[in-house]
């Protein structure tokens, strides 16, 4: 593929905000299960499924699974299943596919054409996000868009308590929290295999998911063929470490000190974002700026290069007098906690990883941080706070561990969600068929799937085909900083144009982050 940019454009937005609209009348019907279905039984009806080219025959089922394995005579809940047919005549093994997340529907994701040409592709919902029970927790959603300093220790307690109060009601509601779980997840995968009578499966992952691929491989071993994960997530980093952000930040510095156009704006890109993160102006104009929220923007805007270079771009305005970018960031913050299911979250979060011995509201934030660890705050801050009774999954499934499993680690040399080296360092050496290509200069999911698109293509069908990833196609694509679509020309836009506009500009950029893990 040539160096093409994959730069953002308005055009794009409305794109972007366009689809997201445009999902809910385009909503999948799944049938009915019949009162009487038993446990792990798979209801199914034939239709098309459309790609972004190309439509498929399809199955839409309805998988009805116990709520709570654990427990004998736990309710059953239903739980929707998509099977795309390969179009060859001879398939191989199927691929199912995991979602990042948690908080995330696992049945949106179109497949490209190319891994539908020999293989069948599944999409099991979440529980929890997906089917018959979704655990919204509008308390959670009110607490986080607060107008406080969202990271203050009185902000956080009031999250905390929102997740407390929220969990508290679902209960009463008759939720058995302890079985939304990753492990239970896992279980409902191998029940949807069984009951599509698939012997043994390939798995695609993205980020929280390749969590899920993982412990799926320990669980079963014999039901995995090969696992391909994309922003690969080991056991011990549902958080982020405001050290790991640090340098992930001097890493970007000096890819910027290298562009003599970008280190004529501002020779030290660290001091630069060091400066604007640690004196925030409170207001463009008469914009509101709440520098928590900004930080948290931040953050996320990080995951990939072209939103990275618009968060750059703003924090160097930001410092010569230009605040406006930032106005824009604390205004996208709001759209945020609508877009993920809280109780499913925080219930999978924290029974696969809180450590309850740690002060997260201190360690996130110290005083000679550039950034600090903005979201790790945030959330486990106020967890910690929020002393929730949720059950931990297994302790062998909260640490790395041997796997035999043919497994590709993809990642990025600059994602901000799930580092490289902790894919490299701490499960490569566990995993006796592991293999990693290390992309340089690329972010989360979103960029490993769009930068060089026929590359990762090529990727992934060698794989599953051959088991020896082909990665000939990709070539060094350099980090650009030279965004067109920048942060202070979209809120003098949003200015001076009406709010629907505003709205659609804001809506789409929050729906390009990939939230969370």
């Amino acid at each position: 593929m040539k160096n093409a940019k994959t730069g953002f454009s308005t055009a794009a937005i409305f794109v972007l905000t366009a689809t997201l609209l445009g999902c809910a009348s385009r909503k999948i019907i799944f049938p009915v299960a019949p009162s009487d279905t038993k446990a792990n039984s798979l209801v199914l009806k034939a239709g098309k499924f459309e790609t972004a080219s190309n439509k498929y025959k399809a199955d839409f089922g309805t998988l009805v699974v116990p709520e709570n394995r654990d427990k004998a005579g736990s309710r059953l809940i239903e739980l929707p299943v998509i099977r795309i047919h390969a179009s060859g005549s001879n398939p191989t093994e199927p691929i199912f596919y995991l979602q990042g997340g948690p908080g995330q529907s696992n049945t949106r994701f179109r497949p490209p054409d190319d891994l539908l040409s020999n293989h069948d592709f599944v999409m099991v919902g979440y529980r929890g996000v997906d089917g018959s029970m979704v655990l919204q927790c509008p308390e959670a959603q009110k607490a986080l868009k607060g107008n406080d300093e969202v990271l203050s220790e009185k902000a956080l307690k009031k999250i905390g308590e929102a997740f407390a109060s929220c969990l508290s009601r679902l209960k009463k509601e008759g939720v058995d929290l302890d079985g939304y779980t990753m492990m239970e997840v896992i279980e409902d995968l191998e029940a949807a295999r069984v009951a599509l009578s698939y012997k043994r499966i390939h798995l695609l992952s993205c980020s929280y998911g390749t969590r899920l691929a993982y412990i799926y491989g320990l669980k079963h071993p014999d039901s995995i063929y090969r696992s391909a994960m994309i922003g690969v997530n080991p056991p011990g980093h549902f958080g982020w470490e405001p050290e790991t952000v640090d340098a992930q930040l001097k890493y970007y510095a000096d890819l910027w000190a290298k562009d003599p156009k970008m280190s004529a704006r501002t020779p030290d890109l660290l001091a630069t974002m060091r400066q604007v993160a640690h004196n925030m102006p409170r207001r463009w104009l008469f914009f509101p700026i709440n520098p928590d929220k900004v930080k948290i923007m931040t953050f996320f805007l990080l995951y990939h290069r072209d939103t990275a270079a618009m968060v750059f771009d703003a924090y160097v305005a930001a410092e010569k007098g230009d605040a406006s970018g930032l106005a824009l960031m604390s205004m996208a913050y709001d759209f945020m906690p609508s877009t993920s299911i809280w109780g499913e979250f925080i219930l999978k979060g924290v029974s696969a990883e809180f450590d309850s011995s740690r002060d997260y509201f201190t360690e996130m934030d110290p005083p000679n941080s550039i950034l600090g660890s903005p979201v790790g705050k945030l959330l486990w801050g106020s967890v910690q706070f929020g002393n929730l009774p949720i059950k931990k999954i297994p302790e062998e499934f909260r640490k790395v561990q041997p796997s035999d499993v043919e497994t590709l680690l993809i990642s990025g040399s600059i994602d901000f969600s799930t580092p490289a080296e902790f894919a490299a360092k701490e499960l490569l050496p566990y995993l006796s068929k592991g293999k990693q290509v290390i992309l340089s200069e690329m972010g989360h999911c979103d960029d490993v799937w769009k930068v060089q698109r026929e590359a990762t293509r090529l990727l992934l069908t060698s794989f599953y085909d051959t088991g020896v990833p082909n990665d000939s196609l990709f070539v060094y694509q350099p980090m650009d900083f030279d965004t067109k679509l920048k942060f202070p020309k979209l809120a003098k836009l949003v200015l001076v144009t009406n709010t629907v506009w505003a709205a659609m500009v804001i809506v789409g950029l929050v729906s390009f982050i990939s939230f969370i893990f």
